[in-house]
């Protein structure tokens, strides 16, 4: 299936087997990007979006073979992909940790967004959607913050989407990052549990807090290296998946995460600084799943980047 530009006319999609399931506000949503979430409703609420010629409500699931009628309506247009041969995204090729048929997994660069917007002109799907010209589907399963690397699932299929996203709400998919924090975490602060409120600001910009009227959220914590006090490297597992979880967490808990511009502690930065910090100081290392076709585990790590590791290196040198 393609999304379409400016539909002047009437269209009408047949549903391809790999669609049977899902909601017909969602398929709109996917097929007609750009267009307002409230004028898709509008548009099933008076009947304009028909399933084999009859009126269907929101949550109405297709079916393989059904025929949707949409009308005309006024689609953005889509921005053009990057050049595959720009070195940003050439690069990417190197970052495929796993892939078969139906899903990848890659190692996001630190500094890359997971998608373009905000004054962004591409991000990893646009850069792996240029590198793949030839793939029909290519979503992101979850996400990661801009500043974080490490690994990200991407679904080749919509059925592996749906599967994979059902492992999320059934929290069978784990996810487990490496954080170097500020200062001796007790090993016996094993989890944090803390409500997560998210605020988005005028400028766009999105801030969380910790907040009993936020959304219950849960990570688990397991010190992995010491480093005289000045920090420790931690891994931390969410077992919800709230917008910058990990990082609100671990500052709820008195031990900002190095080189964070948003949750972080300055002076303790700058003390790093000296000895090599150059970026955020979270890296997603590990990944585990069922795969949603063959039912088997799958298992995918991906090392830190140099100046990660490098930071890592001289701490343990200072003793």
């Amino acid at each position: 299936m393609s999304t379409a530009n400016n539909t002047a006319t009437v269209q009408y999609v047949a549903v391809e087997p790999d669609l049977a399931g899902q909601r017909i506000d969602n398929f709109l949503r996917t097929f007609l990007k750009g267009v307002p979430k409230s004028l898709i409703y509008r548009v099933l609420r008076k009947g304009e979006v028909r399933v084999n010629k009859k009126r269907v409500k929101p949550e109405y699931k297709l079916m393989a073979g059904d025929q949707v009628r949409i009308p005309p309506l006024r689609v953005a247009e889509e921005k053009a992909l990057p050049n595959a041969n720009l070195s940003q995204v050439s690069r990417l090729n190197d970052c495929v940790l796993y892939e078969d048929d139906c899903l990848m997994v890659v190692n996001k660069p630190a500094g890359l967004a997971v998608h373009g917007g905000s004054g962004l002109s591409f991000g990893l799907i646009e850069g792996l959607r240029a590198l793949r010209p030839d793939a029909r589907f290519l979503e992101l399963v979850h996400r990661l913050d801009r500043d974080t690397s490490g690994c990200i699932l991407i679904a080749k299929k919509r059925s592996a989407l749906r599967g994979l996203h059902e492992a999320l709400r059934e929290k069978t998919m784990q996810k487990d990052y490496l954080c170097l924090v500020r200062g001796d975490w007790p090993s016996a602060k094993r989890v944090i549990r803390a409500p997560l409120l998210k605020n988005t600001l005028q400028s766009g910009e999105r801030v969380v807090r910790v907040d009993a009227e936020g959304k219950a959220s849960e990570t688990r914590f397991k010190v992995e290296r010491r480093f005289g006090g000045l920090a420790t490297l931690v891994n931390a597992f969410p077992v919800t998946g709230r917008t910058h979880q990990i990082r609100v967490h671990t500052l709820h808990a008195g031990h900002p995460i190095a080189g964070d511009d948003k949750y972080g502690d300055k002076e303790f930065d700058a003390r790093l600084k000296a000895q090599g910090l150059e970026r955020l100081m979270l890296h997603a290392w590990h990944l585990s799943f069922t795969h949603p076709n063959t039912g088997e585990a799958v298992s995918v790590t991906a090392k830190p980047d140099g100046s990660f590791a490098a930071l890592i290196e001289a701490l343990g040198q200072r003793g």
